[in-house]
């Protein structure tokens, strides 16, 4: 089974402090996996901005090596088109026996050798792989530190991504996706509302439901209320000129169907959104929920039943049953509250710039990469990309 989304402690220490006695493993890093997890994957976002900050060179001093305990394992890491600071701070539990990658990725961005030789050589790693050249490095590592979280806070404040996940089974057979601020940039129903003249308004409840702060069913029956009277044709108009593509998602999607791969849409958005898009992304199959209108107009109201969280965990029940798959066979990713059921059930749940309840509970995080950190995951090298 792969690592679950479930709420994490906390650990932080700058780089340029980190000893080597951090290695060691305590028993609160027990939970966040089970028994049968068979690996990690790591994957980092972003270059260093202060080369200060390091993981030292060479192999521990003799007597801090009794503090260390290893598992077999390897490591990944991804950095994106910015690098500006910007602090964060989780953890997650230890990792059962396994064999795990650690992944480094930077997507348009050079990722530096050195901050990789660095961390190679810190945990005493294998020789350098690079999935990409200057983008994305894996290498094998003999353990699991104890201090990895410490590590990801740090490489966090220089808006450095970095996830661990288990290696076994890595490569999956169907994605699931959210739509809004997921593989579209923009809340759609946040810019029906500008349109319609009741932008804040929405926009406000629209955040405070994608924290799990309101019910999502009366959220969403409350913003489209507003919407009463608007001319139906917005929609097109909003999508012309308002909604564009989360980089990477072509690439994600083109990829994983070139390998047999089954991509479903599944939001808690509207069909008029999410038919465009899939069509436009290459999607199999789309779920949202419909909105009504009359004489041209929106009524403010939305088909029943609605779709929300409990909807999207059946969707990849249903999905995965028709293709004979099992759930540990889905990478899902998604943003909001409503996303946390299918990220908990997938193989690997991705949060991707995530709202601070989801990032909160999930082992896999990508808050400054792009779609195509799902790809390097997965293990996919950049030359096995299609678009």
């Amino acid at each position: 089974m792969a690592a679950r989304c479930e709420r994490p402690s906390g650990a932080s220490e700058s780089l340029s402090r980190l000893h080597w006695g951090g290695l060691a493993q305590g028993p609160e890093e027990k939970r966040g996996f089970d028994g049968r997890t068979s690996g990690v994957v790591l994957t980092i976002a972003g270059i260093l901005a202060d080369k200060r900050l390091s993981l030292g060179r060479g192999v521990p001093p003799p007597h801090l090596r009794p503090l260390m305990r290893f598992h077999n394992g390897e490591i990944a890491v991804k950095a994106p088109p910015n690098v500006a600071s910007g602090p964060s701070r989780v953890t997650i539990g230890n990792i059962a026996p396994c064999s795990p990658p650690l992944l480094l990725t930077a997507p348009g961005t050079p990722l530096d050798p050195h901050l990789a030789e660095n961390l190679r050589s810190a945990w005493g790693g294998t020789a350098l792989d690079w999935l990409a050249p200057g983008e994305a490095v894996e290498f094998g590592i003999p353990m699991v530190p104890d201090n990895r979280w410490q590590v990801w806070a740090d490489l966090q404040a220089s808006r450095v991504d970095m996830v661990i996940q288990r290696s076994k089974g890595r490569r999956k057979k169907m994605l699931l996706a959210d739509m809004d601020s997921t593989m579209i940039q923009q809340e759609c129903i946040d810019e029906l509302a500008a349109e319609a003249g009741v932008g804040p308004r929405v926009a406000e409840i629209t955040k405070r439901a994608m924290n799990g702060e309101l019910d999502f069913e009366g959220a969403l029956i409350e913003r489209v209320g507003l919407l009463r009277d608007l001319d139906e044709a917005v929609i097109a108009r909003v999508l012309a000129e308002r909604i564009t593509h989360m980089p990477g998602g072509r690439e994600l999607i083109a990829t994983m169907k070139a390998d047999g791969g089954h991509a479903a849409l599944v939001s808690g958005g509207f069909t008029a959104f999410t038919e465009k898009v899939a069509e436009a992304l290459g999607f199999h199959e789309h779920r949202a929920n419909t909105l009504l209108a009359a004489g041209g107009r929106l009524t403010g109201d939305v088909a029943r039943p609605i779709l929300g969280r409990e909807a999207k965990v059946q969707a990849l029940h249903e999905i995965t049953e028709r293709l004979g798959i099992m759930p540990d066979d889905v990478i899902a990713v998604g943003d909001g509250a409503n996303d946390l059921g299918m990220l908990g059930l997938a193989g690997t749940g991705v949060a991707l710039h995530a709202k601070p309840v989801v990032a909160e509970q999930c082992e896999v995080r990508v808050n400054h990469g792009d779609l195509t950190a799902l790809l390097y995951i997965q293990g996919y090298r950049k030359e096995m990309f299609s678009i």
